[in-house]
């Protein structure tokens, strides 16, 4: 079985690296006021050639900046519509193997009309093509994210007293923005949405209902607004969307299987690919993957990120067999189940453990798919 030369790749990575010290200093100095804008800049743009270049040797076809220019892997993308405001967080339990954190991300608040004022992804995108011979690949939000957590309550009734305008001008926002990417020569995005994901959890269910939302709409809600938000772009671009439970300092906030958004998931959502958490009992089964179609490509995230410990590569391609008696072969790929770092605070290991689970993804992916 040849190679992908189309994405997702047959070896992938959902986008964030661990930040390097330097950067970690350089934006606790900017947060001071030591230095300016344009110095943090300079640190982050060295930053970058550096992981571009360790993504290339490391044999990725799609490259990232690593997030390195981001605090959060959502709230850095979103504050720069017009329309919205962040917020104290709303405090969540993150649960992790060695301890749980406690941890409250900001909220985003709509608090006005919604609007693309400017390309927000544009110069970045812009400085990862000049720096890569690969496919730079761009990661932003999914739409969907500006809604779940706060729900209704975190939406103006004075700017949106329908909620249809509402999801009417994310989507136009998104089309604006992704036009400016396709138009600098983007062939690769990624949707980052943890609410499909959350919706695979009772829990979360039924936090959405108490905000007045049916847990059962949701997904079909959120596919066309999705939908909506990418209908436009050019047919050399790929876009994927990646569904996380959680991703905090190696802490999740979610499980459960993905059976309960699998059909509006796999059918509804017009996406060529998806990067699915399967890292662990979590995820749950295999089984809804029955629902993917011919044409579209699911990745894997057997790796996980949130440990430093390797995973048996005789593991890994038992479970990517077991994948494959629900779709087949040739429509799988493989990646870690997660960034490593979805925030600047970064995963609980090493930048050598991360190393190794790179080594160990490319090692799995050439023997199983050439």
């Amino acid at each position: 079985m040849t190679q992908r030369t189309t994405p997702p790749f047959r070896a992938d990575h959902v986008g964030s690296f661990l930040r390097p010290q330097e950067l970690l200093d350089a934006r606790e100095k900017r947060a001071k006021g030591e230095i300016t804008s344009a110095q943090l800049r300079e640190v982050e743009d060295r930053a970058i050639r550096e992981i571009a270049r360790l993504q290339e040797d490391w044999g990725f076809q799609g490259i990232t900046d690593g997030e390195f220019r981001r605090t959060y892997f959502h709230v850095d993308f979103l504050e720069q519509l017009e329309g919205v405001e962040v917020r104290g967080g709303i405090a969540q339990r993150f649960h992790g193997a060695k301890k749980d954190v406690d941890f409250a991300p900001p909220v985003m608040h709509v608090v006005g009309k919604l609007k693309h004022v400017r390309p927000i992804q544009l110069e970045d995108f812009k400085f990862l093509k000049s720096v890569t011979r690969h496919t730079p690949k761009v990661t932003i939000p999914s739409p969907t994210m500006l809604h779940f957590r706060g729900g209704r309550a975190a939406i103006s009734k004075e700017a949106y007293p329908e909620m249809d305008a509402f999801y009417a001008d994310i989507a136009r926002c998104y089309r604006d923005e992704i036009k400016s990417l396709a138009d600098a020569g983007c062939t690769y995005l990624q949707l980052d949405d943890t609410n499909l994901a959350y919706l695979c959890d009772a829990k979360m269910r039924e936090g959405a209902k108490q905000r007045g939302d049916d847990p059962d709409e949701l997904p079909r809600r959120y596919a066309r607004l999705i939908n909506e938000a990418i209908k436009d772009r050019p047919k050399n671009m790929s876009v994927s969307v990646h569904l996380c439970r959680g991703n905090f300092q190696s802490a999740w906030a979610a499980e459960g299987g993905y059976e309960p958004v699998a059909e509006a998931l796999f059918k509804d959502l017009a996406v060529d690919g998806y990067f699915l958490e399967y890292d662990d009992a979590r995820s749950g089964s295999f089984s809804p993957l029955r629902f993917v179609p011919k044409g579209k490509t699911v990745v894997l995230g057997l790796i996980t990120s949130k440990l430093p410990e390797l995973e048996s590569k005789t593991e890994l391609k038992k479970r990517i067999d077991e994948a494959a008696q629900h779709v087949p072969l040739e429509q799988l790929c493989l990646s870690p189940q997660c960034g490593f770092s979805s925030t600047a605070h970064g995963n609980a290991l090493t930048a050598a453990d991360q190393a190794k689970k790179v080594h160990l993804l490319m090692q799995v992916s050439r023997e199983v798919w050439g």
